[in-house]
């Protein structure tokens, strides 16, 4: 929970999922953000100076990741992991960085930026989690959170109610099975195993029959060959879209691929379209 939302003016406090607990003489309004936590926040109002990616990423903006960042000019920097304060206090200007957001899966360490680079350049470092030891409403709301204490309004949750009763709806009248994964090229394919996803795990208590790859090493994917995956017989291939995964390299006879980022922004905005996208492929015609 934050401490205290502040004012313009007025001293900041929030605690962030790292139970670290972080302050500053007054609000702060210059954000750099991974790029998830900043699109997240573009969406509850609060527009980042630049964001930038992760290990994963490139030199280039990943269009599927970027939400609506790209469209509202903000800045791309590049890999975290390879700034330094010199790059970033030459790219964000001379108003430089007042808080660092990045994300969480660990709960212990932010995911894409190392914390004494934002140490350096005088700016505290917000982690939020988006791991699965927290609901997907419960990771929606802390980033509201976040963006409450920078002064954002509020979130739109009455769409996102709208589209998981449309889903639910779409689910009851769907026996679609329902496979998750990401690509690895033509002898790989990491097969996402739903309870570890938020994300996923909302949408099978939608009534979504999510397939569950079944024992073997790996977390969050189960790693195997694309034979593997065809005998597990999806009517509905949930592909990951982003520009690290590559397309799917065999598709189940009769299956209907759609696109899946599993890094959707954690906003009320971003999962209601992520929800409605996959009611309309539950309900297309041909499937």
């Amino acid at each position: 929970m934050s401490d205290a939302t502040g004012t313009s003016t007025g001293a900041w406090g929030f605690t962030d999922d790292r139970g670290t607990g972080l302050t500053a003489a007054r609000r702060p309004e210059r954000v750099l953000a991974y790029v998830r936590a900043g699109a997240a926040l573009l969406d509850l109002g609060v527009r980042p100076v630049a964001v930038y990616g992760s290990g994963h990423d490139g030199e280039r903006l990943d269009p599927v990741k970027a939400g609506g960042l790209a469209a509202a000019g903000v800045p791309y920097l590049g890999p975290g992991r390879t700034l330094t304060e010199e790059r970033i206090r030459e790219l964000c200007g001379p108003g430089g960085i007042d808080l660092v957001a990045d994300v969480t899966y660990d709960g212990k360490s932010p995911y894409a930026l190392d914390e004494a680079l934002a140490e350096g350049l005088g700016a505290p470092l917000v982690a939020l989690s988006v791991g699965n030891e927290l609901t997907l409403a419960a990771i929606v709301a802390r980033f509201g959170e976040l963006a409450g204490s920078l002064g954002a309004a509020g979130s739109a949750t009455a769409r996102g109610a709208d589209a998981e009763a449309a889903l639910r709806a779409a689910a009851g009248r769907s026996a679609l099975r329902v496979l998750a994964l990401s690509g690895a090229g033509p002898d790989q394919v990491h097969l996402a195993r739903p309870e570890a996803w938020p994300e996923l795990a909302r949408l099978a208590e939608l009534g979504v029959r999510l397939l569950d790859p079944g024992p073997g090493p790996g977390a969050n994917w189960l790693t195997t060959d694309w034979e593997y995956a065809l005998d597990l017989a999806p009517d509905l291939v949930l592909f990951d879209s982003r520009a690290n995964a590559t397309p799917p390299h065999a598709v189940p006879p009769g299956a209907h691929l759609t696109p899946w980022n599993p890094e959707t922004p954690p906003s009320p905005q971003a999962v209601a379209r992520s929800f409605q996208d996959l009611t309309v492929a539950l309900e297309a015609p041909d499937v």
